[in-house]
């Protein structure tokens, strides 16, 4: 039995959408004429998101705070015992997104016919990222799927937390940065121009600085157009070369060896990488694919190219510490706890010290360049406006010397 969606009309005339499960669209049509709803369209949930993904859109999967919610749901209700496929069923309709709705259900549909949970998970890879598709794939072979559910449910939701952290943390640096350039194109545009204005007839020589503000002035006003084109330009043509591999590589390896940037990159990668690297090896999944399915959520590029040579290197028998430790761009606490838990035997645990420790560092870091870069962006504001206002009142100060 598959999940549906359908369009279809009452004897009204009315248009009416939504979800309905059944063995075939014939089958679904007649549900729909048992409830004197005439059917116009129906789709199977999991070739219409299939079709979906293969084009174009705005959004091709389902955010990372969905994710983490039904990752906890299905987590918890398959340790109580409930079957999959209730699971499922009972994870899609506590939800409220139509698409994430419709997601749920078309994974159910291939649990109902037989297959796997993973086989369920890859017909919506957009959806749900390898990681989470090995993961679970590894959880049903060893008989945890439970377990291993519980563990994806604590790192989704870590990896929203530490995600949402970051956004939280850069709305109030943004927003001041956005309405200061707002206040100043303003007094530059409207204000300036009317109080100096007055001045511009006198015989006198206005003050450098108040022609240079007036000069400005009239460019803002003139060249308003072009200068948004320009910064939209710029904006385009920066986007398109970062998408150059090449470029994009040389670019993170730059940001690699800022002082403060390089830091706040090495920690944030670091992160992901160990906390990825842990669920895989907790769960099961092999370690050379465990390696591989961790730097694709690496956005470093070098950092990223580094965990596949480490690969190659463990593949050829080196410990995974001394194989990372090659390239020298992770952090050396990294390392030794690494090595420590390949002898100890507990790597997973180490894994885990290492990803909250570096999360942690992040944290710290962040709130103390927030704590900089706040009064710094004021004293910088208040420091362009002071200059606007000495502009204005310099010629009054000078009224004298102009009028003679």
């Amino acid at each position: 039995m598959g999940a549906f969606e359908y369009v279809a009309l009452d004897r009204a005339g009315k248009e009416s959408r939504g979800l309905i499960e059944g063995d075939t669209p014939k089958h679904v049509r007649q549900q729909l004429r048992d409830r004197s709803l005439l059917p116009v369209a129906v789709t199977e949930v999991a070739q219409r998101e299939a079709r979906r993904q293969r084009s174009f859109s705005l959004r091709s999967g389902m955010s990372a705070a969905e994710l983490a919610i039904i990752t906890r749901q299905l987590a918890s209700l398959s340790q109580s015992g409930l079957p999959l496929e209730e699971a499922l069923l009972a994870v899609a309709q506590q939800n409220d997104n139509p698409r994430t709705k419709s997601i749920v259900l078309g994974v159910r549909s291939k649990v109902v016919e037989g297959h796997t949970l993973a086989n369920g998970l890859s017909e919506f890879p957009q959806a749900f990222p390898e990681l989470y598709r090995s993961t679970v794939s590894a959880g049903e072979q060893s008989g945890h799927l439970d377990i291993v559910l519980e563990r994806l449910a604590d790192y989704t939701e870590a990896r929203q937390e530490l995600k949402q952290r970051i956004n939280n943390a850069m709305v109030y640096p943004i927003a001041l940065i956005l309405m200061s350039i707002g206040i100043i194109s303003f007094m530059l545009a409207s204000v300036v121009p009317r109080i100096v204005s007055i001045f511009e007839n006198t015989s006198g020589e206005l003050p450098a600085l108040t022609r240079i503000m007036i000069a400005s002035s009239d460019f803002l006003r003139d060249q308003w157009v072009f200068i948004l084109l320009f910064l939209a330009a710029l904006a385009y043509g920066t986007w398109r070369l970062l998408r150059e591999e090449n470029v994009r590589r040389r670019w993170h390896r730059f940001l690699l060896r800022m002082p403060i940037a390089g830091r706040l990159t090495r920690g944030i990668n670091t992160a992901r990488f160990t906390r990825t690297l842990s669920i895989l090896a907790g769960s099961g999944v092999p370690i050379l694919e465990a390696l591989k399915i961790s730097a694709a959520v690496i956005e470093n590029l070098p950092m990223r190219e580094a965990v596949l040579d480490a690969s190659l290197r463990v593949r050829e028998g080196a410990s995974i510490s001394q194989s990372l430790a090659t390239s020298k761009l992770f952090p050396p606490m990294m390392i030794h706890l690494v090595a420590s838990g390949e002898a100890g035997g507990k790597l997973e645990e180490m894994l885990t010290r290492t990803a909250n420790y570096q999360e942690r560092e992040v944290d710290g870091l962040i709130s103390t360049l927030l704590g900089i870069l706040q009064p710094l962006l004021i004293v910088i504001m208040g420091g362009i406006v002071m200059t606007i206002v000495l502009a204005v009142l310099m010629p009054i100060f000078e009224i004298n010397d102009l009028i003679r």
